[in-house]
């Protein structure tokens, strides 16, 4: 999944999380958009008991086609292994695996913490 020479950026939501779905979703496409050196991963992670078909989770998509592609997991398997706090929650991370920064949140203070987290790579991946 990840990418070779690229920063990669990975998104844990959740359908039922109107800050992934309105702040974070549209973020992170802007951001893939935005820098060829980023390589964007998103997850939807489900949690209890509900499991989010595939057309459930494209629900909240015009059209209901996503314009990135998104990876769906059972369960939190993924979202536990990284520690998440939330969703959603953002991981960067280099190609050798390495966490560069990971924090929770879609508001304005979380954007622009991804925004600066992003900038600081930006020389070492373009």
């Amino acid at each position: 999944m990840l990418q070779k020479n690229k920063l990669n950026l990975i998104l844990f939501y959740n359908t039922n999380c109107l800050g992934c779905t309105g702040r974070a979703i549209p973020l992170a496409y802007k951001l893939d958009q935005e820098y060829s050196f980023l390589s964007l991963i998103v997850i939807h992670s489900n949690f209890r008991k509900e499991l989010f078909t595939k057309d459930e989770v494209l629900s909240v998509f015009t059209g209901q086609e996503s314009p990135i592609p998104i990876y769906r997991e059972l369960r939190h398997e993924l979202y536990d292994t990284f520690n998440c706090e939330g969703t959603p929650h953002w991981v960067l991370m280099n190609d050798k695996e390495e966490i560069l920064h990971s924090f929770f949140g879609s508001q304005e203070g979380a954007q622009i913490k991804l925004q600066y987290a992003i900038d600081e790579f930006e020389a070492e991946f373009s």
